[in-house]
C-alpha cells in the first residue's frame, strides 16, 4: 500500500513537456521559412540571422551572468527570440541593427522584467517596433539583387497590382522570414500537430482581419484583394509565430479569442489608414500591452466564492 502513495508539493500535474522541448519545436518549425530565406535573399541573410541570435544568446549569458541569475541560455528561449528578430530583418539591413534589436529585446524586455516568463511583450516584436521607430529608412528598405523596390502590400496601397501566387510562394521583397506563405504555413501546421500552439489564435486573427478587410477595405469580396492582403506584410508570421507566444497572450480560451479578434481588427486599421503598410508589429504590441485587461474580465470566478453582501 505504501507503494501507491506519493506526498509532494503542488503542483500535482507532472508533464514531459518543458520550456527547452518546446523552444526546439519553434525552432524547427521557423526552419522552413530560414532556409527559405537564405535562398531567396543569399547568404548575406543568413549571416544576419546568425548575428541576431548570437547576440540574443551573448546578452542573455552575460547579463545573468553578471548578475549571480541562474544562466537560462540552454532553454532555447534566447535562440527563438533573435531567430525571430533576423527573420523580421531586411536582407540587406547592416549588421549592427540585429545586433542592436537583439540587446534591446533580451536585456530591455525580458531581463529587466525578470526573464522568461515576466516580459510583458513579445521580445522580438518589442525589438522590430524599436528599430522601425529607430532606423526607419534602413528597416523600410527593400533589396534584391542590387534592385530596390517596393513590397507587394506598399504597391497594392498605392492602387498597382501586386502577383499573389508570388505572394504566396516567397518571390517577392520583404523581410527575409516572412516572404514564403507556404514556408510559414509549414512551420504553423508542424507547432499544431506537435501540440505547441492552438488553432484558436492564428485563425481567428486571420479570419477577423479578412473580415475588417471585407467590410472596411473599398473593395468588398474582391478575392484578389484580399488574398494579396492574407498573404502579405509579414501577417502569417505574426499570427502563427509572435501573436501565440505563451507568455504575452492570454490564458483563458474566451481570452484568447477577443485578443484574436482585437489583434486582427489593429492590423486591419494599421494598414488600411496608418502611413505604414503593414502594422502587423504595432498591433502585436498594442494587443500584449491589453492582454492583462482581458484576462481580468475573463478569467472565470472560483466554484463557491462568496459575493458581496
Amino acid at each position: 500500500m505504501n507503494g501507491l502513495l506519493n506526498v509532494s508539493s503542488s503542483p500535482h500535474a507532472r508533464s514531459h513537456v518543458t520550456t527547452k522541448n518546446l523552444m526546439l519545436d519553434v525552432a524547427l518549425a521557423l526552419l522552413p521559412a530560414t532556409v527559405f530565406g537564405v535562398y531567396r535573399f543569399g547568404l548575406y541573410a543568413l549571416c544576419i540571422m546568425v548575428v541576431s541570435v548570437g547576440f540574443a544568446v551573448l546578452t542573455e549569458y552575460v547579463f545573468e551572468t553578471c548578475t549571480k541569475r541562474k544562466v537560462t541560455v540552454s532553454d532555447g528561449s534566447a535562440i527563438v527570440t533573435g531567430l525571430l528578430i533576423g527573420l523580421n530583418m531586411p536582407s540587406t539591413v547592416p549588421l549592427w541593427i540585429p545586433m542592436l534589436g537583439s540587446i534591446f529585446a533580451i536585456l530591455v524586455v525580458k531581463q529587466l522584467f525578470g526573464g522568461i516568463g515576466q516580459n510583458f511583450m513579445n521580445p522580438a516584436m518589442a525589438a522590430r517596433c524599436f528599430l522601425l521607430i529607430s532606423f526607419a529608412g534602413r528597416m523600410t528598405t527593400f533589396d534584391v539583387d542590387g534592385v530596390s523596390s517596393a513590397t507587394p502590400l506598399t504597391a497594392l496601397k498605392a492602387g498597382e497590382t501586386v502577383d499573389v501566387a508570388a505572394m504566396f510562394t516567397g518571390f517577392i521583397t520583404g523581410t527575409i522570414g516572412e516572404v514564403s506563405v507556404i514556408a510559414i504555413l509549414a512551420g504553423g501546421i508542424y507547432l499544431l500537430i506537435k501540440g505547441v500552439i492552438r488553432w484558436t489564435i492564428p485563425v481567428i486573427y486571420l479570419g477577423s482581419f479578412l473580415v475588417f478587410i471585407m467590410l472596411f477595405g473599398g473593395h468588398g469580396l474582391d478575392m484578389y484583394y484580399l488574398s494579396a492582403q492574407l498573404c502579405g506584410g509579414g501577417l502569417m508570421l505574426g499570427a502563427w509565430f509572435m501573436a501565440t507566444d505563451y507568455v504575452t497572450c492570454p490564458i483563458t480560451e474566451r481570452g484568447r479569442v477577443i485578443y484574436a479578434v482585437l489583434l486582427g481588427i489593429l492590423t486591419g486599421i494599421f494598414r488600411l489608414w496608418g502611413s505604414s503598410a503593414g502594422g502587423v508589429s504595432y498591433a502585436l504590441i498594442l494587443g500584449n500591452l491589453l492582454v492583462p485587461l482581458i484576462e481580468k474580465v475573463t478569467v472565470p470566478k472560483a466554484f463557491g466564492l462568496e459575493g458581496k453582501a
